[in-house]
């Protein structure tokens, strides 16, 4: 019964950090440097996520032609290039993902 007060202050401070923000900036415009720097974060967290998931296999880095999900990521990201289409790009790269692990 200790951890729904826990999660409930959690949450608050969780609450309070995102409203403070809005509070302080929201009234008032970025200077233009921190909006061109604002601009990279949703890239730079992306790559942040999937780029482990592609390069790393058992915990181990590997770059060769075995590891199904860079070959997949690498089909995926040109589909994506080129295309501009979401849905696509994640049809076809799951579906050579799914190829190559179950060895179509």
């Amino acid at each position: 019964m200790n951890l729904w007060p826990v999660m409930i202050l959690a949450g608050l401070a969780t609450y309070a950090i995102r409203l403070s923000f809005i509070l302080l900036i929201g009234v008032r415009r970025p200077p233009e440097l921190a909006q061109r720097a604002l601009r990279f974060v949703p890239p730079a967290v992306l790559t942040a996520i999937f780029v482990p998931e592609l390069l790393l296999s058992g915990g181990q880095l590997d770059m060769s032609l075995g590891n199904a999900r860079l070959v997949a990521g690498t089909i995926a990201i040109v589909i994506a290039w080129k295309t501009r289409n979401i849905f696509l790009t994640i049809l076809v790269g799951m579906g050579v993902l799914w190829l190559l692990e179950f060895g179509f």
